[in-house]
């Protein structure tokens, strides 16, 4: 849920590809951070388990809101979260939910730019998947990240971006950080219902990989998290 944290001191928190990654400053921000991975992972389990439908969203909804409220690793910093009472989303579509093939590609390492101008290079294309919305066509390629602990990631844009939702794109898939929608032999799920800000996008400090320039949808997407 959240990523890089720009330049700061040593004592500060960084974050990497959607969760956080912190420089600890003691056994505390070690153990809650082990406890934000795990808390994650197993909300996203529990999606997985629950199956498509409005249920399993609205409780991935009350644990999300919950661990942006109240856990010290939130994405939020203290004084946002004494005002924060919940993340806005699009209503639950099950239209925007598909099972498609993942077509694999000729791997390919790609620079991924930065919300704060940096790029990132640890990203390899390996697939690509196809599925129809609005009467469109539409296609968004997969990546592995090469560093830190591996793991299939999927960020987009779309015609919703700079009005309805954040500029730079949303997350859809984080596999590394627990956010793993699931998937049966080549065949993967995408529900935008579950799609989500980057960290950068509720608080500045942090940096955010952007959606590649492959992974820009032409159509609205009316699901998910928007601000």
């Amino acid at each position: 849920m959240r990523l890089w944290r720009g330049l700061s001191p040593p004592s500060t928190r960084t974050a990497r590809h959607g969760l956080p990654c912190r420089h600890m400053k003691d056994v505390h921000d070690t153990l809650d951070l082990l406890d934000y991975r795990r808390r994650v992972l197993e909300f996203y389990s529990e999606v997985r388990a629950g199956g498509a439908g409005e249920p399993t969203w609205t409780a991935w909804r009350t644990a999300r809101d919950r661990i942006f409220a109240h856990h010290p690793q939130s994405a939020l910093d203290a004084a946002q979260r004494v005002s924060f009472r919940s993340l806005p989303y699009f209503d639950y579509d099950p239209a925007w939910r598909f099972e498609v093939e993942v077509e694999p590609v000729d791997t390919a390492t790609e620079d991924i730019a930065h919300s704060d101008g940096r790029e990132h290079t640890g990203m390899s294309r390996f697939g690509v998947v196809r599925f129809a919305a609005n009467g469109q066509d539409l296609e968004l390629a997969l990546y592995w990240l090469e560093e830190y602990s591996g793991g299939v990631f999927l960020s987009f844009r779309d015609a919703t971006n700079g009005t309805e939702t954040y500029g730079g794109g949303r997350y859809l898939l984080d596999s590394a950080k627990g956010a793993d929608l699931g998937n049966a032999g080549t065949k993967i799920v995408l529900d935008f219902n579950y799609a989500y800000h980057p960290s950068c996008f509720h608080n500045e400090v942090w940096s955010c990989p952007l959606a590649p320039p492959r992974d820009r949808l032409d159509v609205a997407v009316t699901a998910g998290e928007r601000s």
